[in-house]
């Protein structure tokens, strides 16, 4: 009989044992791939069972929370959900997060650790922090001139200080109201259908997914290469380039619509946008030495972040040398986003130093109590010289004050600008994309205050009288004179 109970006795010490090692095995070694798991509701309802942590403009919220009285308690929501929707994207108890707030997940989530004034406190309470808070740099004035200035039409607008790189307007159109995606349901599944099949592609955020041919905004980017390289020493002297200009190895003329472009300088080129002049010097620059101007730029770079991710802007590394011509006049298979020209004006402007565009200036505990991070001013690149950067601003406010760029101007202040007029589409047979890139500064102002670019994609004009000029300016003025009234 003893030797039966200790038999079991042993028999039941190794159940116990076995089933020690089993919880361990589920708590410590299965734990991450269990919570990650898409069947456990408990990290979706614990995720769900606070408000999220809200997103400043200005000092004020543009994100909610409400409560839904549903499992997943908590649905989030947006005030000027359109107009800020570029910014935030979404956060959605279907499809996720986007944009800042997929970017800032932790700190409005509630799970990042230096949310926690105590350490372990969370941890042993089997808590978490309440969500932080996220301010951007976004100016409401900039975005609603930006915004309104877009009127619906497909296009983005992207807006920078160029001493600092904060992002001071980003819109892109036509937009959508992420809030209609917040919760869970038949609405939701709906309203994401809805919005993916729309043509105009709403949820796509133009001014930092979606790259275009930049046209004659990207002349430029040619104009610093051709100084900074020494193949323009003199921006007043004769190119020597003939008008028709015929592409390096090929019988195609390139046309240009400005009058006086043959054997034309730099200046008059930028002026008034000859093709010749620009693709010509494109192709004396070299793609070497191209390619190293355009990469100081931001072109090409996979790893900028706002902190969402920007797509890469693309110049070609390896090309013949009538495509270098093209690519040189922002064709051929050369593309940027919006913001990526901001960054293009916003050099120029700031003497030739890009500094790093960020969007989140910083982030704190609820209600800003107490800071979390802090995102301070960043060298990006060096894009050209200062020399190069003061030549090309006088360039610039010529193509203003007397050139393509008339409809810029505003009293009381210097602005530059270029002009471009993109081609696309199968035998560019599509609409022209309208560009326009510009600074501003006050009069009696020590530095530019702003850097904007625009593009426009489907501009209210026949296709023979689109221009960055008539389409894209007037809105860029809109949103400079509202970062100098500010």
């Amino acid at each position: 009989m003893i030797r039966c109970i200790r038999r079991a006795a042993a028999l039941c010490l190794l159940l116990l044992a076995a089933l020690l090692v089993n919880a361990a095995r589920v708590q410590i070694v299965d734990a991450g791939s269990l919570d990650g798991n898409p069947a456990n509701r408990r990290t979706a309802i614990a995720r769900y069972g606070e408000p999220r942590g809200d997103i400043l403009v200005a000092g004020r919220t543009v994100t909610g929370s409400r409560d839904s009285g549903q499992q997943l308690r908590y649905e989030r929501t947006y005030a000027q959900g359109p107009l800020y929707a570029p910014v935030t994207g979404f956060s959605s108890q279907t499809y996720g997060t986007t944009l800042v707030e997929d970017a800032e997940d932790p700190v409005l989530s509630g799970r990042d650790p230096l949310l926690r004034a105590f350490p372990f406190w969370h941890e042993l309470s089997r808590g978490r922090p309440a969500g932080g808070d996220v301010s951007t740099t976004i100016e409401p004035a900039m975005q609603r001139a930006a915004y309104k200035g877009l009127g619906g039409r497909r296009g983005a607008v992207a807006a920078l200080e160029p001493s600092t790189g904060r992002v001071l307007a980003l819109v892109s159109s036509p937009s959508y109201d992420p809030g209609v995606l917040s919760g869970t349901g038949r609405e939701v599944k709906s309203a994401w259908a809805r919005l993916n099949a729309s043509p105009t592609q709403p949820m796509l955020n133009r001014a930092i997914r979606q790259t275009y041919p930049p046209g004659s905004a990207f002349k430029i980017v040619t104009a610093a290469a051709a100084l900074d390289s020494g193949v323009v020493t003199d921006v007043d002297a004769p190119a020597g380039t003939p008008d028709p200009y015929v592409l390096p190895g090929t019988r195609t003329s390139l046309p240009d619509t400005a009058k006086g472009c043959g054997n034309a300088s730099l200046a008059y080129a930028v002026q008034w946008s000859c093709n010749t002049v620009m693709a010509d010097l494109g192709v004396r620059i070299g793609l070497r030495r191209m390619v190293d101007a355009v990469s100081r730029f931001g072109f090409n770079d996979h790893g900028l972040r706002i902190p969402s991710w920007v797509a890469p802007s693309n110049f070609d590394t390896r090309m013949s040398p009538d495509q270098l011509a093209l690519s040189a006049i922002g064709q051929f298979d050369t593309a940027a986003t919006p913001l990526q020209m901001a960054m293009v004006s916003a050099a120029v402007a700031g003497g030739g130093e890009l500094k790093q565009p960020y969007l989140v200036e910083r982030t704190t505990a609820r209600g800003g109590a107490r800071t979390v991070a802090q995102t301070y001013v960043r060298p990006y690149r060096q894009a050209m010289s200062p020399s190069t950067a003061q030549q090309l601003q006088r360039l610039m406010v010529r193509a203003v004050e007397d050139g393509t760029g008339a409809k810029a101007a505003i009293k009381g202040a210097t602005v530059g600008g270029k002009t471009g007029t993109a081609q696309h589409g199968l035998d560019n047979s599509g609409t022209p994309y309208a560009w326009f890139i510009s600074w501003a500064q006050a009069d009696g102002a020590a530095q530019p205050a702003v850097a904007v670019a625009v593009v426009v994609e489907d501009a209210e004009a026949e296709d023979s009288r689109v221009s960055g000029g008539g389409s894209a300016a007037p809105i860029a003025r809109s949103v400079m004179a509202a970062a100098l009234r500010k």
